[in-house]
């Protein structure tokens, strides 16, 4: 079983990634940078609706500041949303602005709320961590989800992904008589293969929602992570296949139980399929992003010589041990997919 004992490094954006950034109109000029929102004056626990204690803090600013902030903050959210067209945000308020302390980049939550209807959105304000651009980008161009994020400097800003936490998932729901296993086991087979692929770390059941859609007969199921620090960072092959967390027991037994090997074997074959299309199709960007990529220092030497060993052995390849970058890993790995 894989464990990440060690928070890792965070790294700061290079110039090459800013260029990509800049390039794909990903980097803005915001009123607001992450240190701001550092400068509360109080702050109390979040509790859930069944009152427990959700490991956020609600946090809150001088009077004298918050006026500005909060007006900061639905600006970042019309840039985020609508292009910067502050039209759309008259009838918007700042609800609720909490911190997460125990995250690797202390993220910042803001919940936006629609004052006519009481809907209400989520954005996030983090210390940007290149590990984690790469991660999004890399979601973004190979995933079957589109990602929507900002940066500015040393801050980053990304959109709520919607669902049901996974592991909330697992306790309330995997008994629901509506589940639809073999729909469900298939898309965790999928997801997992895209991980392994793309080099995402450390998806246990906290790190990714699944995300549900009723149809006319039948429930689609939609895994997406949403935890991207651990981007091709540890050494450990196992860290990139969310089937060896514990966490993720009960749908890893679910499918021993209703998956054959042939079935598993299929799904497989068909996502690495759907990566190799977007690969293709996608090659000028998968191309720029991987330049930058390569010449970035994003993990310890020894991670990238026990990592590039671990992918030599598992494909039966001595392809890997030129790889000198985690960004070479990525890009040899995604060789490996679109050569098939």
């Amino acid at each position: 079983m894989p464990i990440i004992t060690r928070k890792k490094q965070i790294y700061s954006i290079g110039n090459q990634l800013r260029d990509y950034l800049v390039q794909y109109n990903r980097e803005h000029r915001l009123p607001i940078q992450y240190a701001d929102l550092l400068r509360y004056d109080n702050s109390i626990a979040l509790f859930d609706k069944r009152e427990r204690d959700t490991l956020w803090e609600t946090v809150f600013y001088p009077a004298s500041e918050v006026d500005d902030i909060l007006l900061a903050l639905k600006t970042i959210y019309a840039i985020l949303k609508a292009d910067g067209d502050m039209s759309v945000t008259g009838h918007l308020t700042i609800d609720r602005v909490d911190l997460c302390s125990y995250g690797n980049t202390m993220p910042f939550r803001v919940r936006v709320r629609n004052l006519v209807n009481d809907n209400f959105d989520y954005f996030y304000i983090k210390n940007a961590d290149a590990s984690r651009i790469y991660g999004l980008e890399l979601e973004h161009i190979l995933s079957p989800n589109r990602i929507s994020y900002l940066t500015s400097g040393q801050t980053l800003i990304e959109e709520h992904i919607a669902g049901i936490p996974g592991d909330m998932f697992f306790e309330q729901q995997m008994q629901d008589p509506d589940r639809n296993p073999v729909r469900l086991c298939k898309e965790f087979v999928k997801f997992n293969e895209r991980c392994f692929v793309r080099l995402l770390g450390d998806m246990h059941s906290s790190n990714f929602v699944v995300d549900i859609t009723p149809d006319f007969d039948e429930v689609y199921y939609r895994i997406r992570a949403i935890d991207f620090d651990q981007q091709s960072y540890e050494g450990r092959k196992s860290v990139y296949m969310p089937q060896y967390y514990r966490q993720n027991q009960p749908i890893i037994d679910l499918g021993r139980a209703c998956l054959t090997p042939e079935s598993v074997h299929q799904y497989q074959v068909e996502e690495r399929s759907l990566v190799a299309g977007r690969l293709r199709v996608e090659q000028i960007r998968i191309h720029e992003l991987m330049v930058a990529m390569r010449q970035d220092s994003l993990a310890p030497v020894s991670n990238v010589e026990q990592l590039r060993e671990a992918l030599n052995r598992h494909y039966r390849t001595r392809k890997f041990t030129k790889c000198r970058t985690m960004g070479d890993i990525v890009w040899q790995s995604l060789e490996v997919v679109a050569a098939h």
